[in-house]
């Protein structure tokens, strides 16, 4: 599979870049840049659009790994030149577009999906194994959060705080992926509400994202997702009628359960997996585990709190 990676940030230099180059059916065809300079040192071949690297008939999947303003965009244009799109999370700033993303990959019969590697991790699936065997009896309650500090200090990935080009704060960013997950392992959500807040960073982004979410299941999900913390937290836990499971730290091999502690870890690259998946999904038809149509759920959520966010006045009193 020739590959073309959209955009040389962070997580594409660190982890998609190597991922493609590992994955031994994918080859990288080339890398579209706003910088000449830099894609060339990654690939020989360079474009400065989606729209002239896709023109190309060797092309047969695009990494969208750009700001989230761009990946609708960027992503219907790969699919209507006929290419399977892996796109980086979350899906789109609104879920009006993450919806016209899924209808342009049916109308052109290609293949979308979206970079939420941890519904790839060992450890996670099986959580989801041992939740249907029952191990904790009936699931009542899922506390999920994400605590770190960020700022764009320096620069630093500054679009990260700049809601046109991100979306919004933690919620778009670690927020989605941990929506994502509880979207994998219980289902459909049926409501949800959700407050904002600006405490310690004065951006037009939230620094600090809380959300209820009441599943079809009869689960009530909470995910708390904070840059405002130099105390780091990643902590997963499942409650139910006869006990409680403990994934914390999400991001390690820890799995509490009762009566055992296994220790399960993921792949040293985190989105290798998911890589991995996308193509054997293409090729072979397999499962796709993050498609396109699963994935924007977690745009729905989000949709939510923003609408209850614009009501309550939040954003004219960031500006």
């Amino acid at each position: 599979m020739n590959w073309v990676l959209v955009g040389i940030g962070d997580i594409a230099k660190k982890r998609v870049l190597p991922a493609i180059l590992a994955e031994p059916r994918s080859r990288l065809y080339g890398v579209v840049s706003r910088d000449e300079e830099k894609g060339r040192r990654y690939a020989d071949r360079f474009w400065g659009t989606v729209e002239d690297a896709v023109s190309e008939d060797a092309v047969d999947a695009v990494y969208v790994a750009t700001p989230v303003a761009l990946h609708a965009g960027q992503s219907m244009t790969a699919l209507a030149a006929g290419k399977h799109v892996l796109c980086e999370k979350p899906v789109a700033r609104s879920y009006a577009e993450a919806q016209a993303m899924v209808e342009a990959a049916r109308k052109a019969g290609r293949t979308l999906g979206v970079a939420y590697y941890r519904r790839t991790y060992p450890k996670v699936n099986r959580a989801r194994q041992l939740l249907t065997e029952g191990a904790i009896g009936k699931p009542v309650l899922a506390e999920i959060s994400c605590h770190d500090w960020f700022n764009a200090e320096g620069g630093d990935r500054e679009w990260l705080v700049d809601p046109e080009m991100a979306g919004g704060g933690p919620l778009y960013d670690t927020g989605s992926h941990r929506i994502d997950l509880l979207n994998y392992v219980f289902g459909r959500p049926e409501r949800v509400t959700g407050q904002l807040s600006t405490l310690v960073h004065q951006r037009l982004v939230e620094d600090a994202a809380t959300v209820l979410i009441e599943y079809e299941c009869g689960v009530r999900g909470i995910v708390d997702v904070r840059r405002h913390c130099r105390v780091a937290r990643d902590e997963f836990r499942i409650t139910g009628t006869e006990g409680v499971m403990d994934l914390t730290p999400l991001n390690g091999p820890e799995l509490r359960h009762p009566g055992a502690m296994e220790m399960i870890s993921a792949h040293a690259n985190l989105h290798y997996p998911c890589v991995e998946n996308f193509v054997s999904a293409v090729l072979d038809g397999a499962e796709l585990l993050a498609s396109g149509e699963t994935s924007i759920v977690t745009d729905w959520v989000t949709e939510q709190v923003m609408r209850e966010a614009r009501q309550a006045g939040y954003f004219s009193a960031l500006r």
